[in-house]
């Protein structure tokens, strides 16, 4: 069976149903829905339906809070962190946004970290939140399993800690750079299990520094950060401003939701907004920024290269093109969808309108 298209609204109508039926209010189940729908559109398929079923699987164990008094526990004028009471990640870090929009606007920049949250899918998406309101927007996160050792050790004690930064832009589209600190990120290791796909060489090691392949033999071994010792230093540090600086999980602390579908994660993640007018005016900036992209794209190229791309770019264009000719979902994880709906008792995602 091929991969089937599913249009956006669709698929964002099916998973509101699905977290209704799963206990989250309803403005909570739709909040959340709609952000895991822009994850897959925008390409993030490792962050986006493809996570209903984990989801599900830790909400009914109780290992998840569907109704978290999410909260600011310390605030100055120009940082916040925020108690998510152990609640669905999309919901604590949409507030997290939000809060650190209306401070920056205040103060020209504001952070604002994040304790006892869960997985909350891709970064860019509250990167660009910020960046939607012509600020430049940082997330840092500490990642929901340990599968990266520190460099020349076996101990996985870091995670992916992904790092994403959006710029706004006048004319062109926005840049938005999503990174995990290893070389892909574990989502996409699953992405590559639920097709049936092999993993590239570099993706991951085995224990005896081998590479592995196999998406499906990934307990087997470890991801690689990216750039080698320096990566590993870069998850570190991402760890710290994320984890360790707001009370969060890090290290041997970290819980591999994979797994482990009751214990309180303690996820940390952090938000940044920066205002360019405080800095001058935010046309000129953004016009700025419109010059240096022309100059990047616009640059000599190596032979047998037809493009060079800005970070975002690529995932603007799926966005475009899946909002346009829906979502393309892949045979395994429609049959998954099938009986998750079967046994909720929800309309199946094909015939959903």
């Amino acid at each position: 069976m091929p991969d089937v298209r599913i249009p956006t609204q669709r698929a964002q109508r099916f998973l509101t149903a699905a977290f209704d039926k799963l206990g989250l209010p309803p403005d909570d189940a739709a909040t959340v829905a709609r952000l895991m729908t822009e994850a897959e559109a925008q390409g993030s398929d490792g962050h986006g339906v493809i996570r209903l079923i984990p989801y599900a699987r830790r909400i009914r164990a109780g290992g998840m809070n569907l109704k978290p008094d999410i909260r600011v526990v310390k605030e100055k004028a120009a940082m916040a962190l925020i108690d998510g009471d152990n609640g669905m990640g999309h919901l604590v870090m949409q507030r997290a946004a939000e809060l650190a929009i209306r401070k920056a606007k205040q103060c020209g920049i504001a952070w604002v970290g994040a304790r006892l949250s869960n997985h909350a899918g891709p970064a860019s998406l509250y990167a660009r939140m910020v960046q939607q309101q012509d600020m430049i927007g940082m997330y840092y996160a500490v990642g929901n399993a340990n599968h990266l050792p520190p460099w020349g050790g076996l101990d996985m004690l870091l995670s992916t800690n992904p790092i994403a930064v959006a710029v706004p832009a006048g004319e062109e589209p926005p840049i938005v750079l999503d990174m995990a600190t290893t070389v892909a990120a574990y989502g996409k290791v699953k992405a590559k299990a639920q097709r049936g796909e092999q993993m590239p060489e570099g993706w991951m090691i085995d224990r005896t520094g081998q590479p592995l392949t196999d998406p499906k033999r990934a307990d087997e071994g470890f991801l690689m950060p990216i750039g080698g010792y320096k990566g590993y230093g870069l998850a570190l540090v991402v760890g710290i401003l994320a984890g360790t600086l707001n009370g969060a999980a890090m290290g041997s602390e970290t819980i591999d939701f994979n797994k482990d579908d009751v214990t309180v994660t303690n996820t940390g993640q952090a938000i940044v907004a920066i205002d360019p007018d405080a800095f001058g005016e935010l046309d000129e900036f953004k016009a700025r920024v419109d010059k240096l992209i022309r100059e990047l794209r616009a640059s000599e190229r190596m032979p047998g290269v037809d493009r060079i791309w800005l970070p975002g770019e690529q995932s603007h264009a799926k966005r475009i093109a899946n909002e346009r000719d829906g979502l393309l979902l892949p045979p395994a994880l429609l049959a998954q969808l099938d009986t998750f709906a079967r046994e909720v008792g929800i309309t199946n995602i094909l015939e959903t309108t």
